[in-house]
């Protein structure tokens, strides 16, 4: 097995226990199994950054990646690794969502430096009606 895909693996079964641990109440074990999913994404993604022929895998894993790292308050990597994805040639369905992550991230402090206060229910209202 590459060691893109031992990460990508470990990052997912991470990723699974964090859920369990979660919906067993323990969110601290569960914070605790995002970082580290995230880790492991992230190295699985930093492998295949420069392997622009490498679609959709390498979209794939940035957008995974960005995802743990949101997960984990990484806003500033989760910026890094979705730049990362769209300047390869990412299939069109994973740009967008990527995309979408991008605005996720930025939307309410862009509202704020507009002088325009949302609460969290009306950011979350806004981008459940945009999917």
């Amino acid at each position: 097995m590459s060691q893109i895909q031992e990460k990508h693996t470990t990052a997912m079964d991470l990723a699974e226990a964090a859920i369990i641990a979660k919906l067993r109440g323990d969110l601290e074990k569960a914070s605790q199994f995002t970082r580290q999913a995230f880790e492991n994404e992230q190295v699985a993604a930093a492998l295949i950054a420069n392997q622009l022929d490498a679609e959709p895998s390498r979209s794939i894993l940035h957008r995974s990646a960005a995802t743990l790292a949101i997960d984990c308050g990484e806003f500033q990597a989760a910026e890094r690794l979705i730049a990362t994805a769209l300047s390869g040639n990412p299939p069109e369905e994973i740009a967008e969502e990527l995309k979408d992550l991008f605005v996720q991230i930025n939307l309410r402090s862009y509202l704020e430096r507009r002088g325009i206060n949302v609460e969290d229910e009306q950011i979350n209202a806004l981008i459940l009606k945009s999917k």
